[in-house]
């Protein structure tokens, strides 16, 4: 199994507001790294590394997490515990009074971190977001289940409420017992999928699974019950003999600056649909995760959402 909290941040502008194509997320995480520190650190931190610490710091949990010396072995880049969901609001203009949200996943469960992330939002939005900096306030923060209904609110007005959070969301691993022996598989966010380094073209069923259940094994070995405990490559080689059946996808070219050394760099990938045919049931719920943790590079600002359909 894999948990999650999944939260949802409701804002009302300000000032007139504009999300780039394709940049919500980016936007949002950049401001989000950006405020975090300044809310977390000392002004004299020199950096995670140096930190004496950075175990117990919440930024460097959120956004530059370090191995325990009783991590596994092997894991050289610990994934980032959160993913933003804010695609809906790319090539969006908001007139001040207009309402809007975002969520966010958080993988860690055992840490308590909301409470940074309400303020950091909070901030954000008051000092101005996206190209023109306009400012918006938070309005109410909620807990959600897995189909979005009935959530639980958990922050309004400038105060946290006094209910209990429900228990993390978990996601079943277990095979399904179902004969399911087609999918689609609609990529909502550009997707990047890499094999043996490189990006691939089309999301052929062996490279889609491989990078779900990397993703999901080490989400699973920082911030869960540790790494899959799966025959790697018995699994691989069941996941060759899934056909691809139909590709109808098409490619978005996105580019971010970076802010802190101003070079371009591409955050696109591939979106639409693919169709799949096999034994699938024990990949499915490797899939149906995919809509929470995301797949491919970029995961952390929205890329690689999937959605699924039996």
């Amino acid at each position: 199994m894999l948990q999650l909290f999944r939260y949802r941040f409701r804002f009302r502008a300000n000032d007139p507001l504009y999300f780039p194509p394709g940049k919500a997320g980016n936007i949002l995480r950049g401001a989000f790294g950006t405020i975090f520190r300044k809310i977390a650190c000392a002004a004299s931190c020199a950096g995670v590394s140096s930190c004496e610490i950075r175990h117990q710091c919440a930024y460097a949990k959120v956004f530059e997490p370090q191995p325990f010396p009783s991590s596994p072995s092997g894991y050289s880049d610990m994934p980032r515990p959160f993913v933003l969901r804010a695609a809906h609001l790319g090539s969006r203009r908001l007139d001040p009074g207009e309402e809007f949200t975002f969520s966010l996943n958080l993988f860690n469960t055992r840490d308590s971190l909301l409470p940074y992330f309400v303020l950091t939002f909070i901030r954000i939005v008051e000092e101005g977001i996206g190209p023109g900096r306009g400012r918006a306030r938070l309005l109410s923060v909620e807990q959600l289940p897995a189909d979005d209904s009935s959530p639980l609110l958990l922050f309004e007005n400038g105060t946290f409420l006094a209910h209990q959070p429900h228990p993390p969301l978990t996601l079943d691993l277990t095979p399904h017992t179902a004969n399911v022996r087609r999918l689609h598989v609609r990529f909502l966010t550009p997707t990047e999928l890499k094999s043996n380094r490189e990006s691939v073209s089309r999301p052929e069923f062996p490279v889609l699974f491989a990078r779900l259940r990397d993703r999901i094994s080490n989400l699973r070995a920082f911030y869960g019950g540790g790494p899959l405990l799966i025959d790697f490559r018995a699994a691989a080689e069941r996941a060759a003999g899934i056909r691809l059946t139909r590709c109808d996808i098409r490619h978005e070219q996105v580019y971010r600056r970076s802010s802190r050394s101003a070079e371009i760099h591409p955050i696109g990938g591939f979106v639409g649909e693919a169709g799949y045919e096999g034994n699938l049931d024990e990949f499915l719920p490797f899939l149906l995760a995919g809509r929470f943790t995301g797949v491919g590079k970029h995961t952390v600002w929205g890329n690689g959402e999937l959605e699924v359909a039996a």
